[in-house]
C-alpha cells in the first residue's frame, strides 16, 4: 500500500470523525431526555468502536485503491473513490439528523442508507482485495447495530419525529 493514498485516505477519514463529533453531544438535555432501550451501550463505546472502524476503512479503502490502479482498473478505482465519498458523507450525517435536527426517524432512514452504503463499500474493496474486504466487514455490521439502535430510540419517542 502506497503511504500517499492511506494519508489521502486516512485524512477523508479523519474529516469524517471530526464533522460527526462536532455534532454529537451525549451530555445534552435534548438526548438525556430521549427514553432510551436497555440495550444501548453507554456513550464511551461508540468512540471505542467507531477508532478502529475509521482507521479499517482508511486502510482497507487504501489498499483496495492502489490494487485498482496497480492493475489498470481505473473505472472501479473511480466508482470506488465515489463510493467511498458517498459513505462518508452519510457517516458524518447521521450524527447533525439525530443530536442536532433532533429528528430520529430521519437519522434512522439515513443510518440505513449508511448501512446499503456500507455493505456496497465492503463488496467495492473485497472485489479489489479479498483481504481487505473481510477486514472491512465489521463496518455496515456496526451500522446495522446503530440503525436497528436509532429506530428503537426513535419508537420509543414519537414527539421528535
Amino acid at each position: 500500500m502506497r503511504a500517499r493514498t492511506l494519508a489521502v485516505t486516512g485524512l477523508v477519514t479523519a474529516a469524517t470523525a471530526v464533522t460527526g463529533a462536532l455534532a454529537t453531544d451525549p451530555e445534552s438535555a435534548y438526548y438525556r431526555g430521549l427514553d432510551q432501550p436497555s440495550w444501548q451501550p453507554p456513550p464511551p463505546v461508540y468512540g471505542i468502536v467507531w477508532t478502529p472502524l475509521y482507521a479499517d476503512v482508511a486502510v482497507t479503502t487504501a489498499q483496495a485503491l492502489d490494487v485498482l490502479e496497480k492493475e489498470g482498473r481505473s473505472a472501479e478505482k473511480g466508482s470506488l473513490v465515489k463510493a467511498l465519498v458517498a459513505n462518508l458523507v452519510l457517516n458524518a450525517s447521521w450524527n447533525w439528523l439525530f443530536f442536532k435536527v433532533h429528528r430520529p426517524w430521519i437519522a434512522a432512514a439515513e443510518c440505513a442508507a449508511l448501512t446499503v452504503s456500507s455493505a456496497d463499500l465492503v463488496s467495492r474493496v473485497g472485489s479489489a482485495d479479498r483481504r481487505a474486504g473481510w477486514a472491512l466487514s465489521p463496518y455496515p455490521l456496526w451500522c446495522a447495530f446503530a440503525t436497528a439502535l436509532t429506530v428503537a430510540i426513535a419508537r420509543r419517542n414519537p414527539r421528535h419525529r
